[in-house]
């Protein structure tokens, strides 16, 4: 009896914590260049089936040992599928198709500079010619987005007075001359990144900076990926595992009352 409230309150916790990635997902559906989360769990019948197929010990199936006898608390994934792309025709506005990423010199409150990358190409240029992000961080040339180098000479650098273009490969066009290159690279392995905020994100140690192949789109945003009809399904579908939870938990009280206070008089 007490193993069934255990596996219902696994069940509950569990949907809780897919419910709270789920809500996050719909409160960023309109965040330009926001990546969706998924979760993943494993459940008691899925890891028994693992255990007796395994045959590793001395060929012979392992014992069940310690798994408990409810669900097992997966890991939050980032689904890297591409946006709709949302066509601005402001020339500062850019998209990224294929894989890849914009360098960003982000500045945190307390003054500290560090890379991070982006898919949200909602730039703007100020009135020194420095293309930067919404939130007022530098954009990195190509040069510093290869080399982690967030020195100001590798900050994206217009003249402010003329109008720009920006080729499939992020070189910046102005009166006919290049001018410079957009720093747009990728991550040799996905695993080797962590989230930062809503759509910025950090190398963790062991990730390997790479050339991308991604060509640039001006005049256009990559939208969020989040599709609001599946997340709405998903959260009815939740609501009612947990609501699923709930009445186990009360049978199972009602059960143990019963034991207690009826059984045990004779």
């Amino acid at each position: 009896m007490v193993k069934g409230l255990y596996t219902a309150y696994t069940g509950m916790v569990e949907e809780q914590r897919r419910m709270d990635v789920t809500a996050n997902n719909m409160a960023n559906a309109s965040t330009t260049g926001y990546k969706s989360e998924g979760t993943v769990n494993q459940s008691f019948d899925h890891q028994l089936a693992i255990k007796i197929k395994d045959t590793s010990a001395a060929s012979l199936p392992r014992r069940i040992g310690g798994v408990t006898l409810g669900v097992k608390v997966g890991e939050t994934y980032t689904n890297w599928d591409q946006g709709s792309f949302q066509i601005t025709d402001n020339a500062s506005d850019l998209a990224l198709s294929g894989q890849g990423f914009f360098a960003i010199a982000f500045t945190s409150k307390d003054g500290t500079t560090s890379i991070k990358y982006s898919r949200d190409g909602a730039f703007t240029i100020d009135n020194q010619g420095y293309m930067r992000t919404s939130d007022g961080d530098y954009v990195l040339n190509m040069n510093g987005a290869i080399n982690s180098d967030l020195n100001q000479d590798n900050y994206v650098r217009i003249d402010p007075n003329y109008e720009y273009t920006v080729d499939k490969q992020g070189y910046i066009f102005q009166e006919g001359n290049n001018i410079g290159q957009i720093g747009i690279v990728d991550i040799d392995n996905y695993d080797y990144i962590s989230k930062y905020g809503e759509n910025l994100y950090d190398l963790v140690d062991g990730g390997q900076i790479i050339q991308s192949d991604a060509s640039v789109e001006q005049g256009c945003l990559e939208a969020s990926n989040v599709n609001i009809v599946d997340e709405m399904v998903r959260i009815i579908t939740l609501s009612r595992a947990y609501e699923a939870g709930q009445k186990m938990i009360q049978t199972e009280d009602s059960t143990l009352d019963k034991a207690v206070n009826d059984v045990g008089r004779v």
